[in-house]
């Protein structure tokens, strides 16, 4: 069966996860972010599972094509028979390399890679801020979505934690491996890359996503002139040059 989906690419923090929700309301695609795809396979006790498994106790990472393995049989399964969409995956150029020798054999295609435009500034200060209520997953933001009691879960009181990735040194790390190494994948995929402003509200982002989605422009950005467009085409034509050669 002919099988077609999007790639959504950023850093973490940039609002993958929050987009990804309404993009799955509208297009039914199954969501496939490798974290939870991971987890998914060792629970099911799968063969790739098993080995992915095996590589984690050990502290070791999973093999790209180990991953590869578990992203096509999940773009396989009934799931995502409406279609797929790869969040903050493929990680690397060598990962996206592979994926595509594998979309190609099996006859499905993507048709767009959505490119969440983020200053690192807005990224440190959205994952600096968020907290979570560890048994329900519920989580909060100082700024954006603040418990009504400081530090406390809304509906249990109990004391909510800021995961480890989340600290800014880790966060910073973080953005300069996403810079060296995801960063080149849009250049690998060029010719269907769709740019969105990340750091509006997210409706407006939603919006955004929409538009380009079907074909169109993007509604926040749609009044830049053309001379703004051409300089910014060639501004992200010399940074492709210089990072990709």
């Amino acid at each position: 069966m002919k099988r077609s989906g999007i790639l959504l690419v950023g850093p973490n923090g940039c609002g993958k996860g929050t987009q990804a929700e309404k993009i799955k309301d509208k297009y039914h695609y199954c969501h496939i972010a490798t974290g939870d795809l991971l987890r998914e396979q060792v629970e099911k006790g799968t063969e790739l599972g098993k080995q992915a498994k095996s590589l984690m106790e050990a502290g070791k990472l999973v093999a790209d094509d180990i991953v590869v393995g578990m992203v096509k049989d999940k773009i396989a399964s009934k799931d995502c028979s409406d279609g797929f969409m790869l969040d903050g995956f493929p990680r690397t150029v060598p990962q996206a390399e592979q994926l595509d020798k594998i979309l190609d054999k099996e006859g499905w295609k993507l048709t767009s890679a959505v490119h969440f435009n983020c200053d690192h500034g807005t990224v440190m200060e959205r994952t600096g801020g968020r907290m979570l209520h560890k048994a329900s997953g519920r989580t909060y933001h100082v700024l954006f979505k603040p418990p009504k009691v400081p530090g406390k879960d809304d509906v249990t009181g109990e004391p909510l934690y800021q995961r480890p990735d989340d600290q800014p040194a880790i966060v910073k790390k973080r953005l300069e491996e996403y810079a060296s190494k995801t960063a080149p994948v849009l250049g690998h995929y060029k010719s269907i890359v769709k740019n969105i402003d990340a750091e509006g509200d997210p409706k407006t982002v939603t919006n955004d996503i929409m538009a380009v989605l079907s074909g169109k422009p993007a509604p926040s950005i749609a009044h830049i002139d053309a001379d703004i467009a051409r300089t910014a085409r060639k501004l992200v034509w010399l940074t492709e040059k210089k990072t990709w050669g």
